[in-house]
């Protein structure tokens, strides 16, 4: 493929992955899958408004500018230049989405590139395809969240990394992309320990005669190690420099963020927290069901990369420890949200279309051989990578029931399909091992199925937009009608429904933000609370219900159709102490019910 057409239709890919983002930016997520919280949209953007209107990143007790602020940086330049406002606090995560579909197919051209034949182009476009639509990414990419930014830099740094072969320099990208990551969202700590791991990996292997002679590796190539080298150099220049102007200065702040709030204020972390974790991980979410024939294929590569991790390259092996790390990053924290599996979907994405574009065979010909070793190494990987395959299949079957009826059953159910796959593996492990060694995804069924997965988003993203509104934005806009600019409003959801107007929102959450004062916040006239699926919905249970006791005569001054649940959803406008000449509700005013 010439130069020229690989631009060309990389180019397109690029479009149309803009048109699916742009389009109807306003419009609100989909309230079923993905597990997008349109509300949060407010409260992360929340610094960035403050500066805008206000003059100050902190108005309250609720300063995200602590926990990410390179994102908050961001939204304040798109608020800054475009004005406040939905579609302009969107523009960042769209941004975020399309450099990581630019940055991932240079990644897949430098990576496998380099090869004998060169696969590099097609391999690029087949991954830039797979994941300009796909649903979940285009949906994250569509809010105003954290995590499609965060999962950029991750992208950015891998692509930095891999295109390090061929110019080392490159390398400092890699490292400087990893610290805003993580400065984005703290979550991308995993993706810092993997590059790192694997850099010093590198230098181990460059420097350790003795390493290279007990594990029968090769001495890496002069522009990897200088990759490495220059990749630790970009993560402690990067690291500094922030740790100077931004972490010691605001040390207690930043410590409460990241620390106190974000770990300590989690689910305990005991042995059977761990396990319950793990369980989540597998069938919580219908995230690795969506798209289970790119997991399928990513589990493949995963395999067939860890059997040649000897000879494997840097960007390879990078990408296994993406996604191995970052799952054991989410037992150890947080696997019950679905948001913690954005990180996810490029990486699952590169190693898919790595398989299907490049011709490798699925294993390495020399891991046929006889002895335990080879078994004892493979067998813990097959379980994991067949549980979220298996897993992941039997969700699909059970579909919406398994969170109530099903979802021991499938844990249980998957666990004894892949133990006994995993035990005829190793009884019969050599004639197992020789048949996957000699499989490879012919280039012409990747591609089908890559266009068939393609058509797949399409169809989903269709759906969406075929029963799409933009409720949420007209609430906002509502609100703005009914309260005058410099309106004190408390609740999360004045945070949620306060990017189309100029009130000023005093986030409350449980143990943060404004939870201390939140029974004496008198100057606050005002309560934004959801009224359905259920009064303080958005909230810890009792949250808000217990502010609402406070004030016995309140009422409801408006209410908003919202879009939250497949249910019907309203946000309520209550008026916490009516004056007291006020003696009956005006007309259309109601009390709120108990």
């Amino acid at each position: 493929m010439s130069r020229n057409r690989f631009l060309t239709l990389a180019a397109l890919i690029l479009l149309a992955g803009a048109a699916l983002r742009v389009a109807w930016l306003r419009a609100d997520p989909p309230t079923y899958s993905v597990g997008i919280v349109w509300h949060d949209e407010g409260a992360w953007t929340h610094s960035a408004r403050n500066q805008v209107l206000w003059g100050a990143w902190q108005t309250d007790r609720w300063n995200p500018v602590y926990l990410t602020p390179v994102f908050t940086g961001l939204e304040y330049v798109a608020f800054k230049v475009f004005g406040v406002g939905t579609w302009q606090a969107r523009s960042v995560p769209v941004a975020s989405g399309l450099v990581a579909l630019a940055a991932m197919m240079m990644g897949l051209a430098a990576l496998w590139g380099s090869r004998v034949e060169d696969h590099g182009r097609r391999v690029a476009l087949i991954g830039g395809a797979l994941l300009s639509v796909n649903f979940t990414w285009v949906m994250w990419n569509r809010a105003a969240l954290m995590e499609s930014t965060m999962t950029a830099f991750i992208v950015i740094a891998w692509a930095a990394y891999c295109t390090g072969e061929r110019r080392p320099t490159w390398g400092l990208v890699a490292g400087v992309a990893t610290v805003l990551a993580f400065f984005t969202k703290a979550s991308a700590a995993f993706f810092v320990a993997a590059i790192v791991a694997d850099a010093f990996w590198v230098i181990a292997a460059d420097r350790l005669a003795g390493l290279r002679t007990k594990l029968g590796l090769t001495r890496p190539e002069e522009p990897l190690v200088r990759t490495a080298w220059l990749t630790l150099a970009g993560i402690g220049v990067a690291g500094l420099f922030i740790g100077l102007y931004f972490v010691i200065p605001y040390w207690h702040e930043v410590r409460f963020y990241n620390w106190q709030m974000s770990v300590e204020r989690k689910p305990s972390y005991t042995l059977m927290a761990f396990k319950d974790r793990a369980s989540y991980l597998l069938v919580s979410h219908d995230f690795f069901s969506r798209m289970w024939f790119v997991v399928l294929g990513a589990v493949i590569a995963i395999a067939g990369i860890a059997a040649r991790w000897r000879e494997s390259k840097p960007g390879e092996r990078l990408l296994v420890l993406w996604v191995l790390i970052g799952f054991l990053e989410l037992i150890v924290h947080d696997a019950g949200n679905e948001r913690r599996y954005v990180m996810f979907v490029p990486a699952i994405v590169a190693l898919a279309s790595g398989l299907a574009g490049s011709g490798m065979v699925w294993l390495p010909a020399y891991f046929a051989r006889p002895g335990w070793q080879q078994r004892a190494l493979a067998a813990p990987l097959i379980l994991l990578l067949g549980l979220i395959v298996v897993a992941a299949a039997l969700r699909l079957v059970f579909h919406e029931d398994i969170a109530a009826r099903h979802y021991s059953l499938t844990i249980r159910l998957s666990a004894a399909i892949v133990v006994g796959g995993t035990a005829i593996a190793m009884a019969f492990w050599q004639q197992s091992t020789a048949w996957l060694a000699a499989r490879r995804v012919p280039l012409a069924v990747g591609v089908t199925l890559a266009t068939i997965l393609v058509a797949w988003d399409l169809g989903q993203y269709a759906r969406w937009a075929q029963s799409s509104s933009d409720l949420n934005y007209r609430a906002s806009l509502a609100l703005g009608v009914d309260l005058p600019p410099g309106t004190t409003v408390q609740g999360k959801l004045a945070n949620g429904l306060a990017l189309e107007n100029r009130i000023r929102p005093i986030f409350v959450g449980r143990g943060f933000g404004n939870y201390e004062d939140r029974f004496d916040r008198n100057d606050a006239r005002y309560i934004l609370t959801y009224g359905l699926p259920a009064v303080g919905f958005e909230s810890q249970p009792g949250l808000i219900q217990e502010i609402l006791d406070r004030y016995p005569n309140r009422r409801v001054i408006d209410r908003y159709q919202i879009d939250e649940t497949p249910g019907a959803d309203e946000a309520w406008l209550i008026e916490k102490s009516p004056p007291a000449t006020l003696t009956a509700a005006a007309p259309g005013h109601q009390r709120a019910p108990d």
